[in-house]
């Protein structure tokens, strides 16, 4: 794409953060973790604001339950992986930036591999265990994590900087009991919305993150709400980094 077509695909947000700021968006590499209600949401934002490289990770298929809030998804992608279905999908709306489909369950094993190169981590996910797995792997990356999850009409969402934020397993340091979450698109895309706006500032400086803060979304009584948390002194996960981090900031 030339500058002026950049210029013209991206002009109301260059208003925001200027021509600087949209470069620095078209060289950041995305980790999406997950292709469902969140991750669709997440995905179309940030692939239509111009992130240069996305790579997103899923390894279930398309089934019809999921299309009253998995955006990324049509009938037609029934049985397909939903990783290749975002593919599709996100290339249609912005075919001048990187998209990597990855077709595998984020574990242990691969998760050091699967973010070789990104800058960031979008938390799509629908469960704790997997949250806390993504919490880690940002600890040992120094990379921030943008946590989101969603229940019904209601949401969440914070963000979590390595060596200068609570981590999520000081915020969260037990799981809630697994269970199936009710689900509607447009907390998935009220929640997601939120994660990427916090993305675009942490990429282009402006504004301030929720750093220490939880959003918390009501749909039912259309309010939101912030509850302020901060690091716990006994927690396992990141206690080791805040002290390393402490150093060399001073």
């Amino acid at each position: 794409m030339t500058k002026d077509e950049d210029a013209g695909r991206y002009a109301r947000q260059i208003l925001l953060f200027g021509k600087e700021g949209q470069e620095t968006l078209k060289h950041s590499s995305v980790f999406i973790a997950g292709a469902g209600g969140l991750g669709s949401a997440i995905a179309f934002y940030m692939a239509a604001a111009g992130f240069g490289r996305i790579r997103i990770v899923d390894c279930d298929v398309v089934e019809s339950s999921n299309l009253n809030r998995q955006i990324l998804h049509a009938q037609a992608d029934l049985g397909r992986h939903k990783a290749l279905s975002a593919y599709d999908a996100l290339a249609g709306i912005n075919p001048d930036i990187e998209v990597e489909a990855v077709v595998e369950r984020i574990s242990e094993e691969n998760v050091d591999d699967l973010l070789q190169d990104c800058d960031m981590i979008m938390d799509g996910m629908d469960s704790f265990p997997s949250r806390y797995l993504l919490n880690r792997a940002a600890l040992k990356r120094a990379i921030p994590l943008f946590h989101g999850a969603i229940s019904g009409y209601q949401g969440q969402a914070t963000t979590i900087i390595p060596g200068r934020t609570a981590c999520l397993s000081c915020l969260f340091p037990h799981a809630p009991p697994p269970a199936t979450a009710p689900a509607i698109g447009s907390t998935c895309g009220i929640i997601g919305s939120i994660q990427v706006t916090e993305a675009i500032k942490y990429v282009t400086g402006k504004g301030s993150l929720l750093e220490n803060r939880l959003l918390l979304w009501d749909g039912l009584e259309s309010r939101l709400e912030e509850v302020s948390y901060e690091p716990s002194p006994s927690c396992r996960e990141c206690r080791a980094g805040r002290k390393k981090s402490k150093l060399k900031i001073s």
